[in-house]
C-alpha cells in the first residue's frame, strides 16, 4: 500500500466537558472512542431528543474551562478542573458547580463516564475531528479577519507544510497513521453556530458561519474513526495511505 507523508501534528485538543473549553496537550492517547477523555464528562437533559446539554443552545458554557489534572489512567479519568467565566475553581463533583449549570441549561444532571466507555453521540458524529494550518491560512484569508482555530474545536490539528488548502476533502476513505495510530476518514464536518463564537474573547460574529456556508458549503474539517489506537504527540509524523 502506497504510504505518503503529508505533514506533522502541530496541536492536540481534548475536551474533558461536553460543550465546554477544551485543554492543548502536547501527547495524549488515541483511545477506540477516539481522544483520551474526550467529551468523557456531560450534562444530560431527558427532556430533549439529543439528551445532552450543548452549547448550540446554551453558548454561554463555552465560557467555561475544563481540564484534567494529573496522569492519564486506563481504570478511572483524573480529576477534572473547571474554570467558570468568573475565574472560580471548582471540580467536577463540586455541587455549587452542578447548580451554577443549572441556573443556565435548566433541570439537568452530570454524568462521567468511564476510560472503557465513552458513547459517540458524547463525542460527536464520530471518534476524532482533524483541520490542517492550510485550511485555516485559507479560511481566514476567505473571511479576511484573524481566525483562531479553536472555534473549529477540533482534536487534532495537522501542519502540511505546502500542501494545498483542502486536501482533507480527498482523503475519504483512506487510512491516516500516526506512530502506532491508524484512523479512517470517514467526512465533511458541517459547522453549526459555534464558530462564530470566539474563544478568547466569546465575541459573537455571524460572518464566520456565513463565509463557510458560502465558500465552503458549511464544511470545514474532516472526521475520522479509530481504527488501531496509541499514543500521540505534537510533532510526530502524519502518513496517508489508500484504505484498500
Amino acid at each position: 500500500m502506497a504510504r505518503q507523508l503529508i505533514g506533522e501534528i502541530q496541536n492536540i485538543i481534548r475536551y474533558p466537558v461536553k460543550s465546554f473549553q477544551g485543554e492543548k496537550v502536547q501527547q495524549s492517547t488515541i483511545e477506540a472512542y477516539g481522544l483520551y477523555g474526550d467529551r468523557s464528562h456531560v450534562f444530560i437533559d431527558e427532556t430533549k431528543p439529543r439528551k445532552y446539554v450543548m452549547a448550540t443552545h446554551f453558548p454561554e458554557l463555552l465560557k467555561y474551562e475544563a481540564q484534567f489534572e494529573g496522569q492519564e489512567s486506563s481504570e478511572k479519568y483524573p480529576q477534572v478542573r473547571i474554570t467558570t467565566p468568573q475565574g472560580k475553581q471548582f471540580y467536577w463533583d463540586d455541587e455549587p458547580f452542578h447548580k451554577e449549570i443549572q441556573q443556565i441549561a435548566g433541570d439537568v444532571y452530570p454524568v462521567k463516564y468511564t476510560p472503557k466507555h465513552v458513547p459517540i453521540g458524547a463525542i460527536e458524529e464520530e471518534h476524532i475531528l482533524i483541520v490542517t494550518d492550510s485550511s485555516l491560512t485559507k479560511m481566514e484569508q476567505m473571511w479576511g479577519k484573524q481566525l483562531d482555530f479553536l472555534r473549529f474545536r477540533p482534536n487534532l490539528v495537522i501542519a502540511m507544510g505546502e500542501g494545498a488548502p483542502f486536501a482533507e476533502e480527498f482523503w475519504f476513505g483512506k487510512r491516516m497513521i500516526i506512530g502506532d495510530i491508524e484512523l479512517e476518514i470517514k467526512r465533511h464536518c458541517e459547522r453549526c453556530m459555534i464558530i462564530n463564537i470566539d474563544p478568547v474573547s466569546h465575541e459573537k460574529d455571524n460572518t464566520l458561519l456565513k463565509t463557510v456556508v458560502r465558500e465552503r458549503d458549511n464544511h470545514f474539517g474532516v472526521y475520522a474513526s479509530v481504527i488501531k489506537t496509541g499514543q500521540v504527540k505534537v510533532g510526530d509524523n502524519v502518513f496517508l495511505e489508500d484504505g484498500n
